[in-house]
Order: structure tokens, then C-alpha cells, then sequence
């Protein structure tokens, strides 16, 4: 946002008034997971139980375990009647999922599923029924098989449901009740019966169970759960609030501003919603691997099957197909990006990093240059006193201080709220004023114990007939707003004033340069104030007196040198400027407009977090490739294996081996992508690290 500081003394003394299928498809968007959760885990249970006396009383198992069955003829049947109920009711997620991805012209991982757990219900019946010569039965692989993917598919939905549980942290920020002011009562209601002008009473300790406005009270807030900020910020009247946030020290009254889907919190809450829902580059590769492998597996089902057959063998070509069937599911690769995008988004979002483009954080691990906002985005966005300077001896700075302030305290002005805070910040005594009046383009004026003050700009000295003091000159090279103080018309000393630069700015350019990052600088304001501001921060590049209308042009600019740009900022002006970046980064504290044309917004002011974005788009990254090459190598190694290669030396893959092997490479890509949950995200100073992940 540009500053106008450069004209305000002129203006200073201005004052303002102030169902299974659906099962299936909702597995393939990783939605819905708590239900799902549920029930993989009642069917796993359940058909584990039916799967024991399977395989205990399978012929084949006991000969290949060297164990005798009893010779009772039910016996025989145990296996085949149980496994056709595990068939039909452990398989039918995967059987019904296969029709989806049939209908849908999309094969995949519940199709290639269905194939091995149907082909092996076929044979081992057709054996049962010695429909066929050397037949032999597979109830027992077919019970582990699915049993095996039973627990694969709950293990994966626990962990996709506790990905998603963001969303229902957020919701759960609302307090349940909310004590409405009306008429002298106090009334308990729900949050959603609230409406827009209604006054709550938020006691200590309290959660603020909608957005609003202090109009009575102050307290100290902790917001740490919508912007990541640890600290608790001071929130008095006139101060804005956020619901779910909680006022831990003393109660307050706040005037309710937005309810419902229109709170910051609703806001969070979709966004992240957004994000998690949202494709993705990696995801589209991910996608392509995945449908490029069924059709590599079926190929290599339909090879094994003819060539074991025509070397004599159709019982081993039943079994091979079967296991590569099996072996050759692709559901570590379609597992493999969607939770590592859930995970980081939810990472992000406790860490008040809001995702709104899967894209634009998949960019930020390949910026090289983050053009700043400077006003409200490394600095405050206020004036602050910067110095103080007496005219004489005779009167020291706090005292010079107290008597600008006491002038100044029934101004609304920026500049006057400054000085006033200045005083209070120093532990000035401030005596009461009285007479207070104010003149446009000079200053004010008000009698203090017994003395007339007055404090204003370059027309107010004029008016006086007095002369700024020297150190002027020197203020006004740095890009300072410079106050004088008369008494009794005589200048008393002067006060410097400059937009503040926050605290953690210097730490976010030391950080990004070390990330071999280039740091620049964009402002509306004077070369004098840029080049203030810029060399506190160790800006070496800025632009100043951009106009609102040429910020994104100074982007393009940027870009033409074959930069990949971040732009952040929290104004209206910032808005085209966000939109040109190949990354828009808005201050979550800015413009709907400045946040709508941005991919990410940061929920807090602090300027770190655009580390922590260019951190875990880089671990986000790491973890997909991981993913990706762990998904589709162990599917291009395993199938050989799977179709017997080896087998002239002796090694042949069981089928069930191959389940557990399949099941074991989900397992090991759930946990390779749960460790994104390793990521420190929270701002750092520089002497510290976030642990590797």
C-alpha cells in the first residue's frame, strides 16, 4: 500500500470521526474419511475372523504347512462357503469400485483388485467343483488377499481422516454458546443465532464465538490458531477480533461484524477445503503414472498367463496372473500424492498459511525473487516516533514528548495517535490538556499547564515565524515526517516520525537470502523513504514512488530478466501486481482484493511466513517425488518378479506375498508422507532450524 506520509504535516491538523460406490468415489477424492475409516476397519475384523478357519481348514495350505485335516466331509467345505462370504462381502468395495472406475472409463487400482480376487474365486470354485483336471484351490490366498487389502485401505483412510480432522479443528474452534447483550441481560445463544450488530460478552478465557469489533474492555487475544502467531496480541476497543480466538486475560464486550460463512474463520476453513480438493502438477503426473500402470499389469497378467501356460503349467499360469494382478496395483501411486497434499495444507493451515492454489505453492520451491510491499507489509503500516530531539537543554526529551502528546490527545490523526502512543511506550507523564483545537494544513493547539503548545508541520513554523531546528535537514535525507513543538511560540524541539519497520522483517531478508532467495523492495513512497527502510533490512534493490498502476508493471520488468517472482503484499494497489507474480502472496490482515488475487495468504502480519510457504513447497515437492519413484519403481520391479522371472532358479513369488508386499509399499508411502507432519512451520529467528523432514 503507498504511502502518503511524505504530505501528511500538511494535513496534520485534520481529524477524523471517527453407499459402496459412493464409497469408492469418495476414496478416489480422499473425502468422507471418517465413515470410511469405520468401515475398513469393521469389514478387516470381521473377515480376519472368517479368513482363520479359511485358511486353517484349506487342503492346500495344510499340505504346504505338512498338518493333516480332519477327515470329516463338512470340512471340505468350510473354506469354499466362508471364502465365497469374504469374496462377497470383504470384496465388495473393491468389486463395486471396479464398476465405478469401469463406468467411468477410467481403470485403476480397484479394477486390477476386483481381476485377482474374481480370478481366484473362479478357479479355486472350478477346482472345488473339479470342473477342472489338477485343479487347485486358492480360498486360502483369497482370503488373505483381501483381508490384507482390507487393512491396507483402513490403514490409508485413518490416515487421510486424520489429515482432514483440520477442518473439523477449525469448526471446533466455535465455542458451543455465546452470551448476547440486549435490553441490560445477558442471554445465552449459539453462535449461528447471532447477527450483525449484536454486543457479546466474551469473559476471561473465553473463545470469541464470532468476528467483531471491542467496544468495551481490553484483554490480551490468542489468535495462534488462525495466524500461527505464538504470542497473544493486545486487542482494546476499536480493536477487530476473529472468532474461535480467545481472550485470555480479562473479559470483553465486542459488536458483532460478520456471523456464519462470512467469518474469517469460514473463510480459513474453505480455503483450506480448496486447497486439499485442488489438483496439482504432481497430481497429474501421479494421475497418468497410475493409468499407464493398469494397463502395464493386465499386459504382464495376460503374458504370465500364456507363457506359463504353454510351458505346461496352468495351474502355476493361474497363480502367477493372480499374484501379478495383485502385486501390480497401483495404490501406493494414487495414494502417494493426494495425502501429501492434504498433510501440507493442513500443515500450512495451523501454521496460518492458507492455500488457495495448489499450483502456487508447488511454484514457490523455484522463486528466486521475492518483490515486497514495503508499507504494511515489512513495516507497519503506521508512523511511529523514531526521535526526539529538545531544542535546548533546559528541556529533556520525555518532557518535550509529554507536552506534544497532552497537545495531541483529542486528535484522531495518525500522526497524533503516534505521539501520544510514544509517550505512553517512554512511561511520560502526560498532563491534561484543555482548549484543544485543531487547524487543516497547520496543526493543533491546546493550553497545558498554563503554556500554549502547539504541534504541526513546515506551516505552523511559518505561521509561528520560527525556524526548524537543524537536525531537520538530516531527518528529512532519511525520508522522515518532521513535527516541531512551540511553547508559548517559541519552538520547543522537534519529533521525527517514520513508518516503523516490524520487528521480524530483517529476519525474513536474512532468511530468504539464505535460501539463495533475492530480497526486493516496492513502494509508493519517496527514494528517501525507500532508502530509509531498505538499508534498516539490508534491501539492496528497491523501486520508489511506484505508482498503484505500475506495480505489476515492475513485476513483468522483474520477469523479463528471467526472474521467478513472489510478490507480497496487502493492498488494493497490490492486486494487479499479485496477479502478474508467478506467485501472489497477500497479508492475510489486507484488501478482499489484494487476498483474491493472491494463490496463498498468509492469516498473519509477519513476513517469516513467506519462509516457511518457500519451505514447505520445497518438502511438499520432495515428498511427492519420493512418493511418485517409490510408487511406480516398486510396480516396474515387483510385476517380474511377480510373473516368475526367477523362476529357473528357484524363486517364485507366493500370491499372498505379493498382497502383503502390495499393502506394505501403501504403508510405506502413508508413513514417507506423514512425516511432512515433522515440519516446523512457525516464524524462526535466524539462529534457528526446522528439523529436516
Amino acid at each position: 500500500m503507498a504511502s502518503n506520509h511524505a504530505h501528511a504535516p500538511a494535513a496534520h491538523g485534520d481529524t477524523h470521526e471517527g453407499s459402496h460406490d459412493e464409497a469408492h468415489d469418495e476414496h478416489s477424492h480422499h473425502g468422507g474419511h471418517g465413515d470410511h475409516v469405520a468401515m475398513f476397519r469393521r469389514l478387516f475384523w470381521w473377515n480376519l475372523l472368517l479368513a482363520v478357519p479359511t485358511v486353517a481348514l484349506s487342503s492346500m495350505f495344510a499340505s504346504i504347512v505338512g498338518y493333516p485335516l480332519p477327515g470329516v466331509t463338512w470340512v471340505e467345505w468350510v473354506s469354499p462357503l466362508l471364502g465365497t462370504v469374504i469374496y462377497l462381502w470383504g470384496g465388495r468395495p473393491f468389486l463395486t469400485g471396479a464398476v465405478s472406475e469401469i463406468r467411468a472409463r477410467q481403470p485403476g487400482m480397484m479394477l486390477l483388485v476386483a481381476l485377482a480376487i474374481t480370478v481366484a474365486f473362479v478357479a479355486s470354485w472350478a477346482a472345488t467343483l473339479s470342473l477342472v483336471r489338477h485343479g487347485l484351490d486358492f480360498w486360502w490366498e483369497l482370503a488373505l488377499l483381501v483381508v490384507i487389502m482390507l487393512l491396507g485401505h483402513w490403514l490409508e483412510m485413518r490416515s487421510l481422516a486424520q489429515t482432514a480432522s483440520a477442518l473439523d479443528s477449525l469448526a471446533a474452534l466455535l465455542p458451543d454458546e455465546a452470551e448476547r447483550l440486549r435490553d441490560g441481560q445477558v442471554e445465552t445463544v449459539t453462535p449461528d443465532q447471532l447477527e450483525v450488530g449484536d454486543v457479546v460478552l466474551v469473559r476471561p478465557g473465553g473463545r470469541i464465538p464470532a468476528d467483531g469489533r471491542v467496544v468495551d474492555g481490553s484483554a490480551a487475544v490468542d489468535e495462534s490458531m488462525i495466524t500461527g502467531e505464538s504470542r497473544a496480541v493486545t486487542r482494546d476497543v476499536g480493536s477487530t477480533v476473529v472468532a474461535g480466538t480467545v481472550a485470555t486475560d480479562s473479559g470483553i464486550r465486542i459488536e458483532v461484524t460478520a456471523t456464519g460463512e462470512d467469518t474469517a474463520l469460514a473463510g480459513i476453513g474453505k480455503l483450506v477445503a480448496d486447497a486439499q480438493a485442488s489438483g496439482s502438477r504432481a497430481q497429474r503426473l501421479a494421475d497418468t503414472a497410475a493409468g499407464w500402470l493398469f494397463w502395464f499389469a493386465l499386459g504382464s497378467g495376460v503374458v504370465t498367463a500364456i507363457v506359463w501356460s504353454l510351458l505346461g503349467s496352468p495351474d502355476e499360469a493361474v497363480i502367477r496372473t493372480i499374484t501379478v494382478l495383485v502385486i501390480a496395483c497401483p495404490h501406493a501411486l494414487g495414494l502417494a500424492i493426494p495425502l501429501v497434499i492434504s498433510i501440507a495444507t493442513e500443515r500450512a493451515a495451523r501454521a496460518g498459511v492458507l492455500v488457495k492454489d495448489r499450483l502456487s505453492m508447488e511454484a514457490m520451491r523455484t522463486v528466486d525473487t521475492v518483490l515486497f510491499d514495503k508499507t504494511g507489509t515489512l513495516t507497519l503500516g503506521r508512523p511511529t516516533v523514531t526521535a526526539v530531539r529538545p531544542a535546548d537543554d533546559q528541556t529533556d526529551e520525555d518532557q518535550l514528548l509529554a507536552w506534544a502528546a497532552a497537545a495531541e490527545a483529542d486528535s484522531e490523526h495518525p500522526l497524533a495517535r503516534a505521539v501520544v502512543r510514544a509517550a505512553a511506550d517512554r512511561g511520560a507523564t502526560v498532563p491534561a490538556a484543555t482548549g484543544f483545537t485543531s487547524s487543516p494544513a497547520v496543526g493543533v493547539q491546546a493550553t497545558v499547564e498554563e503554556r500554549t503548545v502547539a504541534v504541526g508541520g513546515p506551516a505552523l513554523l511559518e505561521q509561528a515565524g520560527a525556524h526548524e531546528l537543524p537536525v531537520a535537514d538530516q531527518w528529512r535525507e532519511d525520508g522522515a515526517i518532521i513535527l516541531h513543538v512551540l511553547v508559548d511560540g517559541q519552538v520547543a524541539g522537534a519529533l521525527a516520525l517514520a513508518d516503523e519497520v516490524r520487528a521480524e522483517s530483517r529476519a525474513a531478508v536474512d532468511q530468504l537470502r539464505a535460501r539463495g532467495v533475492d530480497v526486493v523492495m516496492i513502494t509508493g513512497d519517496a527514494q528517501a523513504v525507500a532508502a530509509s527502510v531498505a538499508g534498516q533490512l539490508g534491501i539492496a534493490r528497491f523501486f520508489a514512488g511506484v505508482r498503484p498502476e505500475d506495480k505489476s508493471a515492475t513485476v513483468s520488468a522483474l520477469q523479463d530478466e528471467g526472474r521467478r517472482v513472489a510478490m507480497v503484499g496487502d493492498g488494493v494497489n497490490d492486486a494487479p501486481a499479485l496477479a502478474q507474480a508467478d506467485v501472489g502472496i497477500a497479508i492475510g490482515a489486507g484488501t478482499d482484493v489484494a487476498i483474491a488475487s493472491a494463490g496463498i495468504v498468509l492469516a498473519s502480519e509477519d513476513p517469516r511466513s513467506v519462509v516457511s510457504v518457500i519451505d514447505l513447497s520445497t518438502a511438499t515437492y520432495r515428498k511427492s517425488m519420493q512418493n511418485l519413484a517409490w510408487g511406480a519403481g516398486y510396480n516396474l520391479i515387483s510385476v517380474p518378479l511377480a510373473a516368475g522371472v526367477l523362476a529357473p532358479i528357484g524363486f517364485v513369488m507366493p500370491m499372498s506375498a505379493g498382497a502383503l508386499l502390495m499393502s506394505a509399499s501403501t504403508v510405506v508411502v502413508a508413513l514417507n508422507a506423514q512425516l511432512l507432519r515433522r515440519l516446523d512451520l512457525r516464524p524462526r529467528g535466524n539462529d534457528e532450524r526446522a528439523p529436516a523432514v
